[in-house]
C-alpha cells in the first residue's frame, strides 16, 4: 500500500535518455541527459538538465551552443558509457565507437548513429537545484526518414528505442499496441 515518506521519490523512468554534445577550443564531449523535454513547436526549442560538476556543462556555458540526439537501441551501450565516464578523463567517442560529423549550424559534433538529432543555440539557462536547465532554439534538424512512417511515428520493425528504466537497465517499447483515445469523449469539464 502507498505510504507517506520523508524520502526523495524520483520516478520519471522508463524514459528516453538524449545523448548530448558540445565542443569548446577544440575539445569535444558526449553525455547521457535522462532529464529533457522539447520545450515549444513554433519556434522549436529544446531543454536539457545538465549538473554543474559535468565536463559537457562548462563547454556548453562557454560556447554557448549544443546537440541534442537520440540513437537506437543497438546502441544502448554507448548511451551507458556516455552517461557512466567523464570526458575529462576519456575520450568516450573513441571508446564508444562512435562517429561524428561537425554540425551545419553549430560546431557540435552530430552523431551519425542517431536517427534524431537536433542543433541547438543557448537562448537560456536557469538553475534549479544541482541542475542547471539550458534551453536553446532549435536551428537544425536531423532524422533518419527510412525509419520513421509515413504519418511521422517511429516504424516499429525498423528502429527500437531504447528505454532507460534506471540502474543501468534498458528496455524497448515492445510490440506496438495502438489505441487512439477521442478527446471529445475523456474526462467531463
Amino acid at each position: 500500500m502507498r505510504q507517506p515518506t520523508d524520502k526523495t521519490v524520483m520516478h520519471s523512468y522508463p524514459g528516453m535518455v538524449a545523448i548530448v554534445t558540445a565542443t569548446y577550443k577544440g575539445q569535444d564531449n558526449v553525455m547521457a541527459a535522462g532529464w529533457h523535454s522539447y520545450i515549444s513547436f513554433d519556434p522549436p526549442i529544446y531543454g536539457v538538465a545538465i549538473g554543474r560538476e559535468r565536463y559537457t556543462y562548462e563547454l556548453i556555458k562557454q560556447s554557448g551552443e549544443f546537440a541534442v540526439h537520440f540513437l537506437p537501441m543497438d546502441r544502448a551501450e554507448f548511451i551507458q558509457q556516455s552517461g557512466s565516464f567523464s570526458g575529462s578523463d576519456v575520450n568516450k567517442f573513441e571508446v564508444g565507437g562512435m562517429g561524428f560529423d561537425r554540425g551545419q549550424t553549430i560546431n557540435a559534433p552530430i552523431l551519425h548513429d542517431a536517427y534524431v538529432a537536433y542543433e541547438c543555440q543557448v537562448i537560456d539557462v536557469n538553475t534549479y537545484g544541482d541542475h542547471d536547465w539550458f534551453v536553446g532554439d532549435i536551428t537544425q534538424f536531423y532524422r533518419d526518414d527510412d525509419l520513421f512512417l509515413a504519418n511521422g511515428l517511429p516504424d516499429d520493425a525498423q528502429l527500437e528505442i531504447p528505454l532507460y528504466l534506471g540502474r543501468s537497465m534498458y528496455t524497448t517499447t515492445g510490440e506496438r499496441v495502438e489505441k487512439r483515445v477521442d478527446k471529445n469523449n475523456s474526462f467531463n469539464r
